[in-house]
């Protein structure tokens, strides 16, 4: 079935292998905006597309969580940090939220709480509605009511040291007034309020056609003048300055609204914490509201959606916690965001404009990816002038052809799409897009695997767009970290064949005097590069796993195997192992919670490959991956012990118990082996707990795990 019939069809009847095929297409585009968005800052597509692809994969997500993949949205956070700031570890991850749309996703969230904390309807569910801030978030550290230090989101663990430029920020409390905990995170977001942004904007403007003027009669003039877009990217990019002076001009705002780590808790309710943070001295939102149910929730979105436009700072939805936060402990998180809150965003915005062409990109898996060039046009306060077009079965079923007027949508600052075209002003001359069936960058046959709405390149390594791209991977902020490798660098290193496979970047020392005789490579910037590759010897084993590009493995996925295997050397060899199917090692591997047969088939057909080990084995000669660490305490009982829940848990949902078990570094797994250490069985347990007994692992009661895991 061709992905935009299967679009077309409601979530519920999706069959299994469908599900399947819909969720690599989906992952496929996600990935390809994620990468543009986060990694090139070079957005393609609008929030409500790019979102309504992400709500989708949560859907099919949660209807088969076995084929969940690790290259969706739910398995990835924010952006990379920035060259030029030093980095800044959270000592609690600052992760994303899942989107809602309108009433029926926010009851779905409200309906998933209650299952999971096993509350009846006659519970109340009391919620904070926050406007949600179209700004740059921040973390500040604060120690004995001291302001210490101060980053940006980042990747979701690290962020970029701006604390110099927070300093700058009227908003900012120097030392928090009153008692205050030892240490303590305090999230927040700066933003611009539009009328100091327009005014800005108009000075740059002005300055940029002075500075044409001049340099049309002749005259010397100073560097080009960068006229923000809009007051997100505007905030963001005075946050990020190298000179805190420059920042310091900007007019910049901040408004607190969450915790992160604590030495101890100062509030027993949301709502009593925001007014903690307004005792300290943070501005917090005054149009935050304590709301008694989902019924007051909807009231409150409906209220901001017809306010919005009149607010003197923008916002692009409404953020709703749940009130209590001993629930939101309990409920924890799932991948990349919290089960306790949940931004419900306002509709998109529309635009059209014409289609100049469309170009074919080849990514590191060589998907070969449409993308729509447009005559520049104004949504949503951005000018655009690219946008994605999915797939070729998308083009298709859309008609959409170059010279077309076309709808395109964005909405926030996420990548546009095209929605559709306008039939009544299409040119008579029009001809229908023709999608290649060979590679663009290497020439080899592009093939679309049956079942697949993706076309790939068959070239692999000869092509150099996978080739390149794989590297951009490698070296990526997230993955191995190397600081100074770029795009622009790697290109350059790899048309002089110094770099052509990621153990190659650790031989660059001996290509240094080549690279002395290349303009613009002076001593000091070929021996930072040098420093950075070097310091990049040793790095935790999950981030060598990202790093290698398998397909399906994202960061999430990395962690999964690196904390399951524990080594490089015990990863290799069960990976080898699991490429026999039926094998005990595949088995086991496909019973990790998170993997699934899918992603379980690409690393077994990773290891296949015989030079995929040999460039695995020789990156191994280069590199040394750390072992994975155990996430919780050593003294707990399971630590790094691989733990089955079977039955119906009397005083807890399954989903609470498993996510508790790996809080105490145990690793939950959904079936039963000799290599299982504990069984916990419920009411009315089966085939596993028969299982457990055949293999004489041991089992456990509901009120013996409890014990065990210290929840009395």
């Amino acid at each position: 079935m061709t992905d935009a019939a299967l679009r077309a069809r409601k979530v519920e009847a999706l069959t299994e292998e469908e599900a399947q095929q819909e969720l690599a297409a989906l992952a496929a585009e996600i990935a390809h905006h994620d990468a543009l968005y986060h990694g090139r800052d070079a957005p393609e597509i609008s929030d409500a597309a790019y979102d309504a692809l992400v709500g989708r994969n949560r859907a099919i997500e949660a209807r088969f969580p076995e084929l969940i993949r690790e290259d969706s949205p739910s398995r990835r956070v924010g952006a990379e940090a920035a060259e030029g700031f030093a980095k800044l570890r959270h000592g609690v991850p600052m992760l994303s939220l899942d989107n809602a749309f309108g009433d029926e996703d926010f009851r779905a969230f409200t309906a998933s709480i209650r299952r999971f904390l096993r509350l009846d309807e006659a519970e109340r569910l009391q919620f904070v509605g926050e406007p949600k801030i179209d700004g740059l978030s921040v973390n500040l550290l604060y120690e004995d009511g001291e302001f210490v230090r101060g980053a940006t989101r980042g990747d979701g663990s690290m962020g970029e040291d701006i604390s110099a430029n927070l300093l700058t920020l009227a908003d900012l409390p120097r030392r928090l007034k009153g008692k205050a905990p030892a240490r303590i995170e305090i999230r927040g977001e700066v933003f611009c309020e539009k009328a100091h942004f327009l005014a800005f904007r108009a000075a740059q403007v002005a300055a940029a056609e002075e500075r044409e003027a001049r340099r049309a009669r002749g005259e010397k003039v100073g560097p080009a003048i960068t006229i923000p877009v809009n007051p997100r990217n505007f905030a963001a990019g005075s946050l990020r300055q190298l000179d805190p002076a420059i920042t310091a001009q900007r007019p910049l705002k901040l408004f607190a609204y969450a915790m992160g780590e604590a030495s101890e808790q100062p509030a027993e309710t949301h709502w009593d914490w925001l007014d903690r943070l307004r005792g300290w001295g943070f501005p917090v939102n005054p149009l935050s509201e304590l709301l008694a149910d989902e019924d007051a929730a909807a009231a409150f979105q409906q209220r901001m959606t017809e306010g919005r436009a009149a607010l003197r700072y923008d916002i692009d939805g409404v953020v709703y916690k749940l009130n209590r936060l001993d629930w939101q402990r309990r409920l924890g998180f799932v991948g990349r965001a919290p089960r306790w809150a949940i931004a419900w965003k306002f509709p998109a915005e529309q635009a059209t404009t014409v289609l100049l062409d469309i170009e074919i990109q080849v990514g590191r898996t060589g998907a070969l990816t449409p993308r729509a060039v447009m005559e520049p046009v104004g949504v949503g306060g951005v000018m655009v002038t690219h946008a994605s077009l999915h797939n070729e079965d998308e083009i298709a079923r859309k008609d959409v052809r170059i010279g077309d007027t076309v709808i395109v949508q964005r909405a926030g600052d996420v990548i546009p799409q095209i929605l559709g075209i306008v039939p009544e002003k299409r040119p008579k001359d029009t001809q229908p897009f023709v999608f290649p069936t060979v590679c663009p960058a290497c020439g080899s046959h592009a093939v679309r695997p049956e079942g697949e709405v993706v076309r790939r390149c068959t070239g692999g390594l000869i092509c150099p767009a996978q080739t390149v791209e794989r590297l951009i991977h490698f070296t990526r902020r997230n993955a191995m970290d190397i600081e100074g490798l770029g795009e622009e660098n790697l290109q350059t290193l790899f048309d002089a064949g110094l770099v052509r496979k990621p153990a190659d970047i650790f031989r660059l020392k001996r290509h240094t005097d080549t690279l002395r005789s290349w303009e613009g490579w002076g001593e000091r910037k070929i021996a930072n590069l040098l420093n950075a590759i070097e310091a990049r010897r040793r790095v935790p084993l999950e981030r060598f796993i990202f790093a290698l590009g398998i397909r399906r493995i994202g960061e999430a996925n990395a962690k999964l195997l690196a904390r399951h295997y524990h080594s490089l050397a015990e990863w290799r060899a069960k990976m080898l192992a699991a490429t026999t199917i039926g094998s005990e090692a595949r088995e086991e591997l496909g019973s990790i919670q998170g993997i699934g047969p899918a992603i379980a088939t690409e690393l077994a057909e990773f290891f296949i490959e015989p030079h995929n080990r040999a460039a695995l084995d020789d990156l191994a000669r280069e590199v040394t991956p750390e072992d994975a660490a155990f996430a919780a305490a050593a003294d707990s009982p399971f630590a790094g012990r691989t733990v089955v829940f079977t039955g119906t848990l009397e005083t807890m949902s399954r989903d609470e118990a498993e996510a508790q078990a790996e809080r105490l570094g145990a690793k939950v797994t959904k079936s039963v082996s000799k290599k299982t250490d504990f069984v916990v069985v419920g009411a009315d347990a089966g085939s596993k707990a028969t299982k457990a007994a055949e293999l004489g692992v041991k089992t456990l009661t509901e009120a013996e795990w409890r014990e065990m895991a210290g929840l009395g």
